[in-house]
């Protein structure tokens, strides 16, 4: 395979995508997202929280006060890809984010994603 269309096969590329949560587990708190592409969207909340510059204050200082090792990142829920384009995957993950944070009703970070 060549090189363009090795980048053409990684543009194509359907990736992951839905809700998924960070918690602490030292004081139980959530933080409550979505993505469309996930592991790209946790990965940029590590790098964030790593370099001290989330965007949320609130988890960014419990992340500074409790370090790296007390924190779980987990996938709740994956969204199919559907082949219909008129289906719009960002409404599904909003209504998927807000069944997960009725399931949860726990007091978190954050109940929408920045």
């Amino acid at each position: 395979m060549d090189k363009s269309a090795m980048k053409r096969a990684y543009k194509e590329a359907k990736r992951p995508m839905g809700v998924y949560r960070i918690t602490s587990t030292r004081d139980d708190k959530v933080y409550i997202g979505f993505g469309t592409d996930l592991a790209a969207k946790i990965n940029r909340h590590k790098f964030e929280l790593r370099f001290g510059s989330h965007r949320n204050r609130e988890l960014q200082e419990a992340w500074s006060l409790f370090g790296e090792s007390a924190f779980d990142f987990e996938v709740l829920d994956v969204l199919d890809h559907k082949e219909n384009p008129q289906t719009n995957p960002a409404e599904e993950l909003h209504v998927l984010l807000e069944m997960w944070i009725g399931k949860l009703e726990k007091e978190g970070y954050s109940i929408v994603t920045l």
